[in-house]
């Protein structure tokens, strides 16, 4: 196993701060099959984070002896609320809120300031008003590796955003959200310049943390990933 990650500042999701689902990727994808990623603080960029083993079969990223990020082993429901179709995606993402409210307007994921080739430019859009949402993806090569697969930091990151979106269709007079943690798994193996539907249905709240389901779904409905997400309200700092 490598000693340590760092998180590039093209993969922010927040200024000063990793995306985080490519954050917790960067570590699930050093555990076989599914894996239930914690965020304890927010991940710097630039900035080696020391990998360490915990007790069982957990992992751990840290910096400066504080935990950044903890992984461990786990299971996942790898059912989904509905399979969506690329013309239905492509509709929603034509009305994405983030266009026009986005409070990190330059996310490796979301963010509508990055460009083709750079962020990865999924714009999720509701599906009606039940907090599911849609968005069709295309990853560019530049997130794949020599054989075109695309990375799976890459692919946790596609599973991420879209459900903290869903959490904000589903309620949006909240206060603003970041994920918390990711339980996510790869079944398939996504491939760069193909087209995909990155989609999302909100699942509950239980007081300031907000549930959702995520998935990569290729146009024939194969479920290529799948993720459950925990965001959490941060007080005082008003969505929108």
């Amino acid at each position: 196993m490598q000693d340590h990650i760092v998180i590039d500042r093209r993969f922010r999701g927040p200024p000063d701060s990793g995306n985080g689902g490519y954050s917790c990727g960067t570590l699930g994808a050093l555990i076989d099959g599914a894996a239930e990623v914690t965020l304890r603080m927010p991940p710097p960029l630039d900035t080696p984070l020391r990998i360490e083993t915990q007790d069982g079969d957990g992992i751990l990223a840290t910096h400066d002896g504080k935990i950044v990020i903890e992984a461990r082993p786990t299971t996942i429901d790898t059912s989904i609320p509905a399979v969506v179709s690329p013309s239905t995606a492509e509709k929603a993402a034509s009305a994405y809120e983030g266009f026009d409210n986005h409070a990190f307007p330059a996310c490796f994921v979301c963010g509508p300031e990055r460009l083709e080739g750079d962020g990865l430019r999924i714009f999720p859009g509701a599906l009606g008003t039940n907090g599911a949402c849609a968005a069709p993806w295309i990853p560019s090569a530049s997130v794949a590796d020599p054989d075109g697969i695309v990375r799976p930091e890459v692919v946790w990151a596609a599973l991420d955003c879209p459900t903290g979106w869903a959490t904000y269709y589903a309620a949006s007079d909240g206060d603003l959200a970041l994920l918390g943690r990711l339980t996510a798994r790869i079944l398939v193996p996504v491939e760069a310049e193909t087209t995909y539907v990155c989609a999302a249905w909100a699942a509950g709240s239980e007081g300031r943390k907000h549930f959702a389901t995520g998935a990569v779904i290729s146009p024939e409905g194969t479920l290529h990933a799948v993720s459950h997400a925990v965001w959490v309200e941060l007080k005082g700092d008003r969505r929108s």
